[in-house]
């Protein structure tokens, strides 16, 4: 008997929900902006789609957890930059960063229950 699919990482989907959300945003960016901003937050919205999965998926997951980390972290100055150049409002602004961060911990979260810190090394011994 086949054995059931596993359920994907709570984070994931958070970030699935997220990442549509930032598209349907990047769509109603004017025309020349949406090259600029747009195109790279899409762009970074679906790399640390595509590391989660990754993740979910394999033994090895620190690596591919770290660099997700990374590029939330990019995320969250692009859309401050966003904000600040008036393509997204404050309430916009507000409601990304605040999903942003819960799945930033929730990736940080994910690295110390494998044992390791944000950087990939065991924690010390105490």
């Amino acid at each position: 008997m086949p054995t059931p699919p596993k359920e994907p990482p709570i984070l994931l989907v958070k970030w699935h929900d997220l990442t549509g959300w930032v598209l349907d945003r990047v769509e109603a960016f004017p025309k020349n902006q949406r090259f600029i901003f747009g195109q790279r937050l899409a762009n970074y919205m679906l790399d640390v789609m595509e590391l989660l999965v990754e993740a979910a998926y394999t033994r090895e997951k620190t690596t591919l957890l770290n660099t997700a980390n990374r590029k939330m972290e990019v995320l969250r100055w692009l859309l401050r930059m966003s904000h600040e150049r008036k393509l997204l409002t404050q309430r916009q602004y507000l409601h990304a960063i605040g999903l942003l961060v819960e799945c930033g911990r929730m990736c940080g979260g994910w690295l110390r229950s494998r044992g390791t810190d944000e950087e990939g090394a065991p924690p010390p011994s105490a």
